[in-house]
């Protein structure tokens, strides 16, 4: 047999990175703007913020985002009273298909949110520096980075814009609902994004498994498997860290103290609080007050 290749074409491409940020801003943070000749997205993770894109004001929420076209004037703030966490990436692609992109603000699905936690996770391996300095204006290389981390950034920000045109591209076909429909009816999604809702209802209380199994008509091991797959955590420590972000956002609104926001949040004391955020941020709450108030009192 003769066997002949055929090239692939690649409709979309990213040529090069300028920024990947994780932002987790103050309830009063305010930055007054900037154009650039390159395209940047910002996806809302938690919170809200109030984006300007040269004459067009938009109110963002939790899941909603906004890409900026080269050139265009764009700033961000928060709205004074929910803390943002806030993804921000930068990047040149000249390719005509990122005109679908212009002047618009979408949602994204679970599949487009977990691409965008893989660039941030590949980013911490790759590039020196903290993912939440606002000011960083060049990426630097670490000198021992996780084998071919570059290129899965660059793999997976091309795979999240490819979805989100075809995301929108479906929505406005007849079959759009019952495709949708069949998505979400996957059961292992469906299932964990119940349990997730669960959670999230009782995240002043301390739950155990055999509460969440119960609840949600799950077996243990099943309820294991199905939150390491999807999370890279046990149940308990996905709850955990949903406690430990919703700490974070209370001080970054400023509205409790650190007593009060344990007592909120179902802690036993403030120390075991304590204990428990160090161990999964790598901080005490206080050190993180005064390192995220440091950042965004920076001279812009």
């Amino acid at each position: 047999m003769s066997y002949k290749s055929i090239h692939l074409n690649e409709i979309l491409t990213i040529d090069e990175i300028f920024s990947i940020h994780y932002f987790e801003y103050m309830s009063d943070f305010s930055f007054p703007g900037e154009s650039h000749n390159f395209w940047e997205f910002l996806c809302v993770d938690k919170g809200e913020v109030n984006v300007y894109a040269d004459e067009l004001f938009h109110s963002l929420k939790k899941g909603d985002v906004i890409f900026h076209k080269p050139n265009e004037f764009h700033n961000v703030k928060s709205n004074g009273m929910i803390a943002p966490n806030l993804v921000v990436v930068s990047f040149t692609c000249n390719s005509p298909a990122m005109s679908f992109f212009e002047k618009k603000v979408l949602q994204i699905s679970e599949q487009e949110r977990l691409l965008l936690a893989q660039i941030i996770q590949e980013a911490k391996y790759a590039f020196e520096g903290r993912l939440d300095n606002p000011y960083q204006e060049e990426l630097i290389r670490v000198e021992s980075p996780r084998f071919a981390g570059e290129q899965l950034i660059k793999l997976y920000l091309q795979q999240f814009l490819i979805q989100m045109i075809r995301h929108y591209m479906v929505r406005s076909t007849p079959l759009a609902p019952t495709i949708i429909k069949s998505v979400k009816q996957k059961a292992d999604g469906t299932l964990f994004t119940q349990i997730v809702e669960y959670m999230e209802v009782h995240i002043n209380e301390s739950i155990s498994i055999e509460q969440i199994c119960k609840s949600n008509s799950i077996g243990r091991s099943q309820l294991q498997k199905l939150f390491r797959a999807r999370s890279g955590y046990g149940a308990i420590e996905f709850f955990s860290r949903m406690k430990i972000d919703r700490a974070k956002q209370m001080i970054r609104e400023h509205q409790y103290n650190f007593t009060q926001i344990a007592d909120v949040l179902g802690f036993s004391s403030i120390h075991y609080f304590s204990r428990q955020f160090k161990q999964i941020t790598g901080m005490t709450p206080s050190e993180y007050s005064s390192s995220i108030k440091a950042l965004s009192d920076q001279p812009i």
